[in-house]
């Protein structure tokens, strides 16, 4: 979602090193630390306003794990980058668009098991399945109370932000980024299919509470079928809040079949639990190009497990400049234990 009006592009010659900075050493000491849970191993900024064969490299929305280990980054400008796991260096880059041909506001992405890509749009919302060359195989069926108004209760630019495979990758969810008219503000709705003979198939769905004032920006799974939720706003003059939360949905009631949620008796929403608020996080030496309460900060909308094991997780996050001279592409390499 671009949460901030867009002004000229800026581009620069792509670094000859694109490395993730100030690396820590795999057990971060105390001084890397944003949460007894959470802690920052390095950041990036080397791609930031940069181009890669005639494409603004930027944008990015969302993060997926390929299946030979790079990184998918789509751009809410119908952008579908492969980068370098490790340098973060461009290596393709595939336009995307609806069947029309017509640009998406591309803010979710998931990979499948045989290497198709899925992508929603905030637009309708939509999620279309794409082959590695960017051509579209299928559209997933969307609620219609999840369609935006008139049609259905969603807002524009507030739909499907987040999209990720549980483990085994039978079920696909998406994360609503705001709340539907007629819901309780700040009571966001998760949607799930499960694979059916190839297909995808509507299945349950669920409510999850966000804190006043912010909004679901991306839902990624763990290992063990929980939920990665970030949490984001932004206020003038004052900059970004991020939150990353871990959600339980294993006893939350599946809402399809309830036309209003609003906190009420006998609907359990989803159970979360705080990870770091991103603002306690050391800095690291960044640098911010508007105010922000920590310089490290920005509109950070991307999320993939990168990986670890026995609760120990590697994350790689990403922030959406939307091609604003004072926002920034980042790259943020972060350890958590859950």
């Amino acid at each position: 979602m671009r949460l901030r009006p867009l002004l000229a592009t800026v581009t620069a010659a792509l670094a000859a090193a694109t490395c993730l900075t100030a690396a820590a050493p795999a057990n971060a000491q105390r001084g890397n630390a944003c949460s007894p849970s959470v802690s920052i191993e390095s950041f990036s900024d080397a791609l930031d306003k940069t181009t890669y064969e005639g494409t603004f490299v930027g944008n990015f929305s969302a993060l997926a794990v390929d299946r030979d280990g790079r990184i998918a980054a789509v751009s809410d400008r119908s952008a579908l980058f492969t980068l370098d796991r490790k340098t973060l260096r461009p290596a393709a880059v595939v336009p995307l668009a609806d069947e029309s041909g017509a640009a998406l506001d591309s803010e979710g992405l998931a990979v499948d098991r045989d290497g198709t890509r899925l992508v929603s749009s905030e637009t309708e919302p939509s999620i279309r399945r794409y082959a590695r060359d960017g051509g579209i195989l299928d559209r997933l069926p969307v609620p219609d109370a999840l369609r935006v108004a008139p049609v259905g209760r969603a807002t524009s630019n507030q739909t499907f932000e987040g999209l990720t495979f549980l483990p085994g990758r039978h079920t696909l969810l998406a994360g609503m980024e705001g709340s539907l008219a007629g819901d309780t503000t700040g009571i966001v709705r998760f949607q799930t299919w499960e694979r059916q003979r190839g297909h995808f198939a509507l299945d349950a769905q669920y409510g999850y509470r966000t804190d006043t004032g912010l909004n679901v920006s991306e839902t990624t799974a763990t290992p063990d079928g929980r939920l990665l939720v970030l949490e984001r706003g932004f206020t003038a003059g004052v900059g970004n809040t991020v939150r990353l939360y871990l959600a339980d949905l294993r006893r939350a009631t599946d809402t399809s079949g309830i036309d209003t949620l609003s906190g009420q008796s006998g609907v359990r929403l989803a159970r979360k639990t705080l990870l770091a608020d991103l603002v306690n996080c050391p800095s690291l030496g960044a640098q911010a190009k508007q105010p922000q309460p920590n310089p490290l900060l920005d509109n950070i909308e991307g999320l993939a497990v990168t990986g670890g094991r026995h609760g120990r997780l590697n994350l790689l996050l990403v922030s959406d400049d939307n091609q604003n001279p004072v926002q920034i592409t980042r790259f943020y390499s972060l350890r958590i234990r859950l």
